[in-house]
C-alpha cells in the first residue's frame, strides 16, 4: 500500500470526514495536525497556491486536496467497503455534494463568530476543548489562550459576519429537515456508511456542539446519526448567539 499522510486542522469537520473514510477503508495513515493560523501557508506549500484549506492527503507524496477529492481517490485506492455503493451512487453523490457545498460552511462560520464573541475565559475553554486529541506542536493550553487573533483572521476569511451568521442560524431547521429526509429515504444511515454519511454527519456533529442549537437538533434522527458516525468529539460552545438571531421554530 502507498504511504498516506493526512494533513488536518482541529476541529475541522471536513478533516473528520476524510479520517472517517480512511478508517472505513482500513488504510494505514499518518495524521499531521497543523496549529490554527499556520495551516494556510503550510497547505499552500504542500498542495499548491490557492489550496490553503484542510484537509489534504498525500499518497506517496502525490497531493490530493479537499474532502470530496480525497474520498474519490480512496475509493479508487481501496474499492471495498464502497463509499459510493453502485445501487445508490447517484443519490449518494448528490447528498455528498449538498453536505459539502450547502451544509458544511454553516457550523464553520458559527465557530469563528462564537470564538470572537465569547468572553475571554469561555473562549479559552471552547478552544481547549476543540483542540483535545490533536498534536499541534505546542501545549493545548497555550494554543487555546492565543486563539483570539487567529479567530479574527479566520472570521474574515470565512465571511463570519453578523449578517451571514444570522442567515446561517435561520437555515438550521431546514438543513436538519433535509438530513432527516435523507435518512428516511435511506440515502444515508444504512448499515454500511457511505461518503454522504461522512460528509453530512460531521457537520451536524459540530452543530450539536453549540448549546444554542441543541433544541433544534436533539432528539432528531440527524442527531442520532451524527453521534453514530462521530463517536468521540470534544468541542463545545456555551450560549453565545443573541436570542433574536435564533430560529423561530425548531426543526419539524
Amino acid at each position: 500500500m502507498p504511504e498516506l499522510v493526512l494533513h488536518a486542522l482541529p476541529p475541522s469537520h471536513p478533516c473528520m470526514t476524510a479520517e472517517a473514510a480512511l478508517r472505513l477503508k482500513g488504510l494505514a495513515y499518518e495524521r499531521i495536525d497543523f496549529a490554527p493560523g499556520e495551516h494556510t501557508a503550510k497547505m499552500a506549500e504542500l498542495y499548491g497556491e490557492g489550496n490553503t484549506t484542510v484537509p489534504g492527503l498525500t499518497i506517496d507524496g502525490e497531493p490530493v486536496h479537499g474532502s470530496r477529492s480525497i474520498l474519490e481517490r480512496l475509493e479508487l485506492l481501496e474499492p471495498e467497503p464502497a463509499l459510493y455503493p453502485e445501487a445508490s451512487a447517484g443519490a449518494v453523490r448528490e447528498a455528498e455534494r449538498w453536505g459539502d457545498e450547502e451544509l458544511q460552511a454553516i457550523p464553520r462560520r458559527l465557530a469563528w463568530w462564537a470564538l470572537l464573541h465569547l468572553s475571554g475565559q469561555q473562549r479559552t475553554e471552547a478552544a481547549r476543548l476543540s483542540l483535545q486529541g490533536y498534536r499541534v506542536g505546542l501545549p493545548i493550553g497555550v494554543a487555546a489562550r492565543t486563539v483570539l487573533p487567529i479567530a479574527k483572521v479566520a472570521a474574515h476569511y470565512n465571511n463570519a459576519t453578523d449578517e451571514a451568521v444570522r442567515a446561517d442560524l435561520a437555515a438550521v431547521p431546514d438543513r436538519i429537515d433535509k438530513v432527516d429526509a435523507l435518512l428516511s429515504e435511506g440515502v444515508i444511515g444504512g448499515e454500511q456508511l457511505n461518503a454522504a454519511d461522512f460528509q453530512i454527519a460531521t457537520s451536524v456533529r459540530l452543530l450539536l456542539a453549540y448549546e444554542d442549537l441543541k433544541p433544534y437538533i436533539e432528539g432528531r434522527p440527524a442527531a442520532e446519526h451524527a453521534r453514530r458516525v462521530v463517536r468521540d468529539y470534544n468541542a463545545a460552545f456555551p450560549t453565545v448567539f443573541p436570542a433574536d438571531w435564533l430560529p423561530s421554530r425548531p426543526a419539524a
